[in-house]
């Protein structure tokens, strides 16, 4: 198997268990996805970051929300996992994901909880007001991953 049909396979084994088949097949012809990562699995949040990537290059719309230990993707400076087949790290998917305008929030609770303020985050996050993510999510065109 190669790593196309290996990313694939991972993307339906994921999307079996991140939303009911009921869901998933009511929302097939969706605009766009609401992708929230929250996991510190370096692997985990690289798929995020992959499947991000590969919905915009098939121009359907992301917007992506980074809580808990995730938000530490959205710090400048933080630590960077490179990781194979790509030899990158899931800080530089993200980064391409913002250059191509792809909307990036960390939770509200972040970074009070890490002690800092909003310039310790790079260009183009921002933080995100809970009644606008609710009412994004709420969008008939858009489907949940949730990482």
């Amino acid at each position: 198997m190669n790593f196309v049909q290996r990313i694939c396979a991972l993307a339906l084994i994921i999307g079996a268990f991140v939303m009911p088949r009921e869901q998933a097949m009511a929302s097939e012809g969706a605009d766009g996805l609401y992708v929230v990562v929250t996991t510190d699995n370096a692997q985990t949040q690289m798929m995020a970051m992959v499947l991000s990537t590969q919905t915009v290059q098939q121009g359907k719309s992301v917007r992506m929300l980074l809580c808990g230990p995730a938000g530490e993707l959205a710090v400048k400076g933080s630590e960077q996992t490179m990781l194979k087949p790509l030899d990158k790290s899931p800080q530089m998917l993200l980064a391409g994901l913002i250059k191509n305008g792809v909307p990036v929030e960390v939770c509200p609770l972040f970074l009070p909880n890490k002690g800092a303020a909003a310039e310790v985050l790079i260009d183009g996050v921002t933080v995100a007001k809970p009644p606008v993510v609710a009412e994004r999510l709420r969008a008939d065109d858009i489907k949940l991953f949730t990482f």
